[in-house]
């Protein structure tokens, strides 16, 4: 860590290039960080121990609950920082671009979708990541058609790639009149988001740009223009599209760093074919493809069925508790 530091204040710092400091500068930022949490469990850590001398002299209920809720908050950080650990991929330790879309199902799935995009907008939060909606099309009836989103934080990618996929929901429908059991399913799609120093070769005759007026959960404000951006690669035949700002200019850039992740993604499956981050782009959005499955009726369970790890409390994973299904992914290297 010293000697990283040292590096970027010698004055032979500003002569490297762009791309060299970026690195140095991230490198830096992600060791401090992990210094950081490391040390603040180790002063939690200390704090328990004190808490929990004082409960045996006490008994005190209160403290108790305290000392559990503590005990569950370090578990979840331990685990959390034990994930890092775990990373074998060039791009782990980059930022995100996350998309759902909902499959078969109708609106169930598109609520479907919705929840998943509620699971993992908490799972951010607890993280203390950045989230950055860049687009956001709602369902006809309920939920939403589609969204993408971009997630900042040490190692993001190398966490969310975990997630690519296909989830199934099994429930008891709130949109079926006669309480019938329905199956719903939704993608969902991870990139790394690439910096400036990765040339991606985007040519202006490969592109068609378009623009329309956006709606949707981006305010009022972006609703008045025709703001919304929509860029199709017609070799590859990938679509991109970005309505967060109110400003074209700004969401044509955010939609060519869409383009490019997506693009990036595709270079390297073509040099390493064999492992295919993004395999499940390959399987139908249906019965059978899935890589977890949410059973809510008649029993309550998720399953992930790459690794077979399974949790019993449905709720506290739709409410973002997912770390230990990326742990059991990356521990069986199955991403």
């Amino acid at each position: 860590m010293q000697d990283l530091e040292n590096e970027t204040s010698v004055d032979g710092f500003w002569e490297l290039s762009q791309g060299e400091r970026t690195v140095l500068l991230k490198q830096v930022s992600r060791l401090s960080d992990s210094i950081l949490r490391w040390e603040t469990l180790d002063s939690l850590h200390d704090d328990l121990e004190a808490a929990a001398e004082l409960y045996r002299e006490e008994d005190d209920a209160d403290l108790l609950k305290e000392i559990l809720d503590s005990c569950e908050k370090l578990d979840n950080d331990i685990d959390s920082l034990e994930i890092t650990g775990l990373f074998n991929g060039e791009a782990d330790d980059r930022n995100a671009i996350v998309s759902i879309h909902p499959g078969a199902g109708g609106t169930e799935s598109t609520d479907w979708a919705s929840m998943l995009y509620d699971m993992y907008r908490r799972w951010i939060a607890e993280e203390g990541f950045k989230f950055q909606l860049l687009d956001y099309q709602p369902g006809d009836e309920a939920g939403i058609k589609s969204v993408t989103f971009s997630v900042s934080g040490p190692y993001v990618y190398g966490k969310l790639k975990t997630e690519i996929g296909v989830h199934r929901l099994v429930r008891i429908s709130p949109f079926d009149s006669q309480k019938r059991r329905h199956t719903s399913f939704a993608s969902v799609f991870v990139y790394a988001e690439i910096d400036e120093d990765v040339e991606v070769e985007i040519l202006t005759d490969d592109i068609r740009v378009d623009t329309y007026r956006a709606s949707g959960a981006g305010g009022q404000h972006v609703n008045t223009t025709d703001s919304a951006v929509r860029i199709t690669h017609a070799p590859s035949g990938i679509v991109v599209q970005c309505q967060n700002e109110r400003s074209q200019h700004k969401n044509k850039a955010t939609a060519m760093k869409m383009l490019k992740a997506q693009l990036f993604d595709l270079q390297q499956k073509e040099l390493n074919k064999e492992k295919d981050l993004q395999s499940s782009k390959k399987q139908e959005n249906a019965w059978g493809s899935q890589i977890r499955s949410y059973v809510l009726h008649p029993y309550q369970m998720v399953k992930d069925h790459r690794t077979n790890r399974e949790a019993g409390n449905t709720q506290a994973v739709l409410n973002g508790d997912i770390n230990a299904f990326i742990k059991a992914a990356l521990s069986q290297k199955v991403c």
